[in-house]
C-alpha cells in the first residue's frame, strides 16, 4: 500500500512582528467546474493548513465566473460542488468562513468605487487581458475582439473581494500574484486620496507547488482541458492518468525527474521516503513510465478517496450546502460592514 503525504504544509512566518488579533486570510476559486490537482495543491492545501493560524474567509467566486459562463443552472451547480470541494477536504465551517461571493452586495459597490480609483493603464497590464489581445492579434483580428467589460474589469473585482475584508495575506497560485499586486496597487491609490482607509495584502504563495503540469505538460488548467479532477472515479482516473505525456525513453534509459511530469505530480503525493527512491531510479534508468503512472493512480486514489465519498453525500443535501453558505455569509458581512462603511463615508455615499 503507497503512503500519500498530503498533510498541510507548515505555513512560513509571515510577519516579524507579533500582532494582538489573528491575521485575516482571503482567497476564492472560481465556480466553473469541478476541482482539479492543481487547485488542491496551489491553493486549496495551503489556504486549509492557515485555517488553525489565521481568520480566514474563502469564498466561491460565482460573479467571477460570469465572464464566461452563461448557464446559470450550470454556474449554480459549480457553486455547489466547489462547496462541497472544501468540505469534503476538511474544511470546518464553524472555525473557517466559507461564503459565496454574490451573497456580499458589499463586494460590487466596493469594485464599482474602486474602478474610480483604477488607472485603465493598470488594467491594461493584466495577464489576462495581455494574452486576449495577443491572441486576437496572432488571428489578425482587433484587439478588443471578444473582451468584455467584465473580463478587463476582473481584476478590480478581485481587489475588492479582498480589500473588504481587510485582508492581510492571500493565499494563491504564482499565476495569481499579479491579481494580489493589482489589489494593492489599486488600494494604495484609494489610500493616497483618503489616508489608510484600506488593509493592503500580501501574495501568500507555496513556491514547491508554483505550476502544476496537466495531462500535456502545460500548466494544469480547465481552459486547456488538461486536469485531474480530485475526485475523479478510479477507472476515469486511471484513463486520464494514462494520457500524461512523457518521452519515448525505454524503461533501461536513465531519465531527468525534473523534466517529467509524472514525476512532478508524484513528489507533491508521495511520502519523501518514496520520492527520493523513485528519483534515484529515474537516474540510474530502470523504470518505465506506465509503473510510475499505476503507482500515481494509487496515490491520488487513496488520497482523494475518502474526502470523494464525503463529497457524495454533501452533494446529495443541496439544501445542506445553501444553509452553509448563508451562513457564512452572514458571517462576512458582519466583517465586511466597517470596511465599506468606513469607504462610503470616505468618499461621500455615506
Amino acid at each position: 500500500m503507497l503512503q500519500t503525504s498530503l498533510e498541510p504544509d507548515p505555513t512560513p512566518t509571515l510577519r516579524a512582528a507579533a500582532v494582538r488579533r489573528a491575521p485575516v486570510a482571503v482567497t476564492g476559486i472560481q465556480a466553473s467546474g469541478r476541482a482539479h490537482l492543481g487547485n488542491f495543491l496551489g491553493l486549496i492545501r495551503p489556504a486549509l493548513a492557515l485555517a488553525g493560524s489565521h481568520d480566514a474567509h474563502y469564498f466561491i467566486a460565482d460573479a467571477h465566473a460570469l465572464t464566461t459562463l452563461r448557464d446559470g443552472a450550470a454556474l449554480r451547480r459549480h457553486t455547489r460542488e466547489i462547496a462541497a470541494t472544501w468540505l469534503a477536504l476538511g474544511l470546518d465551517p464553524h472555525r473557517t468562513t466559507l461564503y459565496r461571493q454574490s451573497d456580499l452586495p458589499e463586494v460590487f459597490e466596493l469594485a464599482w468605487i474602486l474602478a474610480c480609483y483604477t488607472g485603465k493603464g493598470l488594467l491594461n497590464r493584466a495577464h489576462a487581458y495581455k494574452a486576449a489581445v495577443a491572441a486576437n492579434r496572432a488571428a489578425g483580428r482587433a484587439d478588443d475582439h471578444g473582451v468584455t467589460g467584465g473580463m478587463f474589469g476582473y481584476p478590480v473585482l478581485m481587489a475588492a473581494d479582498v480589500l473588504l475584508l481587510a485582508a492581510d495575506v492571500v493565499p494563491v497560485g504564482l499565476d495569481q500574484k499579479q491579481h494580489v499586486e493589482i489589489a494593492r496597487e489599486i488600494g494604495a491609490s484609494f489610500n493616497a486620496v483618503h489616508g489608510r482607509v484600506l488593509t493592503l495584502p500580501e501574495p501568500l504563495i507555496d513556491r514547491r507547488v508554483a505550476t502544476i503540469p496537466g495531462l500535456d505538460g502545460r500548466k494544469m488548467s480547465k481552459s486547456y482541458g488538461n486536469v485531474v479532477p480530485i475526485f475523479a472515479e478510479p477507472d476515469e482516473l486511471r484513463r486520464l492518468v494514462g494520457r500524461i505525456v512523457t518521452d519515448s525513453r525505454p524503461a533501461v534509459a536513465p531519465k531527468d525527474p525534473e523534466r517529467c511530469s509524472l514525476f512532478a505530480l508524484y513528489r507533491h503525493l508521495a511520502q519523501p521516503a518514496a520520492v527520493a527512491a523513485l528519483r534515484a531510479r529515474y537516474l540510474e534508468g530502470g523504470v518505465a513510465y506506465r509503473e510510475v503512472k499505476e503507482e500515481l493512480v494509487e496515490l491520488l486514489d487513496a488520497a482523494f478517496g475518502p474526502a470523494r465519498v464525503a463529497y457524495r453525500t454533501l452533494m446529495a443535501d443541496p439544501a445542506e450546502l445553501e444553509r452553509l453558505l448563508a451562513t457564512g455569509a452572514e458571517r462576512a458581512r458582519g466583517r465586511a460592514a466597517p470596511v465599506i462603511n468606513r469607504v462610503r463615508a470616505t468618499v461621500g455615499l455615506g
